[in-house]
């Protein structure tokens, strides 16, 4: 048995996609928000050999701590 899909069910699919796109859209900003502010929390912790083994100045680390979490 063979199955087709009907040009109205495509148009109802895609109506559906866009309307559930944006929750999507919503959760993966704060996803990405909170790794942000998780990162920018363990740079905060680590001591200045670790900043050198990691190739990262004062200045470097500074400059990424001052920055808002959404940039």
């Amino acid at each position: 048995m063979e199955r087709t899909l009907s040009s109205d069910l495509i148009f109802e699919s895609a109506e559906h996609t866009s309307q559930t796109a944006w929750p999507l859209r919503v959760i993966s900003t704060l996803l990405l928000w909170q790794r942000r502010i998780a990162s920018r929390h363990q740079l905060a912790m680590l001591d200045t050999r670790l900043l050198a083994d990691a190739g990262i100045s004062e200045a470097q680390r500074e400059s990424e701590l001052n920055k808002p979490f959404w940039r």
